[in-house]
């Protein structure tokens, strides 16, 4: 079985929702390294912008997809467009995840996507064993 690396980005804020794709990857035998950084890394708090900007390149460099939820909150993320760039720079495909049941998604997550998949474990999965 391929143990993919995945970044997946999100928001603090959200923090259920990233809680919700591990279950999701975890329901479906994803087998897989998480390299998004941590919400107890001390980059979080006690480092710069900058500091974490390196941090995210550093785990972005080395997966092999990442996973964006595209909630309307996307557009207005200085973080995600930093993501977005970087896995830009690197080639590596993103897979946009429309959260459930929304009505407004990210318009800037998803023109950089490579695909976009609904809310729903099997959709999530499938693309990730396409794109990783």
């Amino acid at each position: 079985m391929k143990t993919y690396r995945l970044f997946i980005s999100h928001s603090w804020a959200y923090d259920d929702a990233y809680e919700k794709i591990i279950d999701f990857l975890e329901q479906e035998n994803v087998s897989f390294y998480d390299h998004s950084v941590p919400k107890n890394d001390p980059v979080h708090t006690n480092g710069t912008d900058r500091e974490l900007e390196e941090a995210i390149d550093a785990k972005i460099r080395g997966v092999s997809c990442i996973l964006i939820l595209a909630g309307v909150y996307s557009t207005y993320s200085k973080w995600i467009n930093k993501e977005i760039a970087i896995a830009k720079k690197y080639g590596k495909p993103i897979i946009a995840i429309e959260p459930w049941g929304s009505e407004r998604t990210s318009t800037v997550v998803k023109e950089n996507a490579s695909e976009i998949v609904k809310w729903q474990a099997s959709s999530i999965a499938n693309a990730i064993r396409y794109w990783g």
